[in-house]
């Protein structure tokens, strides 16, 4: 017995594919078969399993569970529920050595897909990849472990509620927010959460449905958070959260509508961090602001850029001990006092708790940030054997540059006129730019300057691609 896996599935952060075409029964369960043996050759032997609330989900943990026992390890079926219950699961619970969350993230309906932990640390890149040969080899352990079922959604909620101990109780209780589940997976722990928060909350799509009737579960992409919007607009209130389809991602707008970035809402929950350990070490992705770098700086923290992909980043966070960390996508990692992994709903908590403890409103937050002008994240189709070589053109043409050349993950080039950044996408065919400046004037000449560099390699901007 061995099993082939389409190639495109097998991707650097995580497995995804298309059910029906690219993935299915067969494939979860060979994952089953070939993570639990190497999980067992590293000394492991109990998996926690969580899913999201796609359609196909349940049959594929169905599959992934029958994998799993049959190569001799123990199983602790979490239900349904968010990615980062599941890494509550495997952080929390003793006898557990790795997680697997079955989620297709932010993409359509029709796909699904796994993303896994194993003893503590992300299971990604080369892992994927050694996962993909072993099964292709039929290199499985054989055994009959046991599945059980576990409750932990009120245990999750306890840790989440967490950081609001000691926080002053009147401010909290005046607070007024909107939160929007996306009729994602974080829905019915977000219901459990609010009911428990002091203030007054409002939720939309809270139900949970893989179709996603309302709009794409996507906060990254500013017409997913326009029924947020409405709800602060209409409500008058303080502020809005939103989440991605499986809760590991967070989105939010202010009190007057104005959306908070990814980088912008690192730079509140750097401030609040600072506070309490000047000197921290807080990571970035390339593709965040200036102004979060220097506001890091500003507030005696050590700012660090890294690489994007979510599992890159919380690698280097435990090299390094930092305890916070984010991307530009709404990934925010916190260690100081929970588990180091990205969770929306924890996140949305502590923007209440920062807030509440720098004594202003997150719209005031949100209105002292520096109005920095920055495109959008550009994507643009570049064929798959093109798109590293064509990030080392670049590198090497810019080796005698008087600008400032990071090669952290791609091209940083920073100048007088601002910054701008090439890199290659670890999970597609495209080459993603970013520029951002101080003036409009700086903006464009950034721009030109992508432009040069891509036309010397034979290459070109083009229409921007969705993820």
């Amino acid at each position: 017995m061995s099993h082939q896996f389409d190639p495109t599935v097998l991707r650097e952060y995580d497995i995804r594919g298309i059910i029906g075409e690219t993935l299915g029964p067969d494939d979860a369960r060979a994952i089953g078969r070939t993570y639990g043996s190497i999980l067992r050759e590293a000394g492991g032997k109990t998996v926690a399993v969580g899913y999201d609330g796609r359609v196909s989900s349940p049959l594929l943990e169905h599959a992934l569970v029958e994998g799993l026992t049959a190569s001799g390890c123990d199983v602790v079926r979490i239900g349904m529920g968010p990615t980062p219950m599941l890494y509550f699961a495997e952080a929390s619970i003793e006898e557990v050595d790795g997680g697997i969350e079955i989620t297709g993230s932010h993409n359509p309906a029709n796909y699904n897909g796994f993303k896994i932990v194993i003893q503590g640390r992300p299971f990604f890149g080369e892992d994927i990849l050694a996962l993909g040969r072993r099964a292709a080899a039929g290199d499985w352990l054989d055994g009959t472990g046991t599945a059980r079922q576990l409750d932990i959604m009120d245990a999750y909620i306890d840790a989440l509620l967490k950081p609001l101990e000691g926080v002053d109780g009147d401010g909290l209780a005046a607070l007024r927010i909107g939160w929007d589940a996306g009729n994602g997976a974080a829905g019915p722990a977000l219901e459990r959460l609010v009911a428990r928060m002091p203030g007054e909350h409002f939720c939309l799509f809270t139900d949970v449905d893989g179709n996603f009737p309302n709009h794409h579960p996507d906060p990254t992409v500013e017409a997913n958070l326009e029924d947020l919007r409405q709800l602060v607009s209409e409500k008058n209130l303080d502020f809005g959260v939103a989440f991605d389809g499986d809760g590991d991602r967070i989105g939010a707008i202010d009190g007057q509508g104005r959306v908070i970035w990814g980088d912008q809402l690192l730079m509140i929950y750097a401030e609040d961090l600072l506070g309490n350990r000047p000197d921290a070490t807080i990571i970035a992705d390339v593709k965040a602001s200036r102004a979060l770098f220097d506001h890091v700086e500003k507030h005696g923290g050590k700012p660090l850029m890294w690489k994007t992909g979510h599992s890159l980043i919380k690698s280097k966070m435990k090299e390094t001990g930092s305890p916070l960390a984010g991307e530009m996508s709404g990934h925010v990692f916190f260690a100081d006092e929970y588990y180091g992994y990205d969770d929306a709903l924890y996140a949305g908590v502590r923007l209440i708790t920062a807030s509440a403890r720098l004594g202003k409103s997150v719209t005031q937050l949100r209105g002292e940030m520096p109005a920095m002008l920055n495109t959008p994240e550009m994507r643009f189709q570049v064929d798959e054997s093109r798109k590293f070589a064509a990030i080392d053109e670049v590198k090497a043409r810019l080796a005698d540059s008087p600008d400032e050349v990071n090669s952290t993950d791609g091209v940083r080039v920073t100048n007088a006129d601002g910054w701008w950044l090439l890199r290659a996408s670890n999970t597609q065919d495209v080459l993603v730019a970013r520029a951002e400046s101080d003036t409009e004037e700086g903006l464009e000449r950034l721009m030109a300057q992508i432009d040069e560099q891509l036309a010397l390699s034979g290459l070109e901007r083009g229409e921007s691609v969705g993820h």
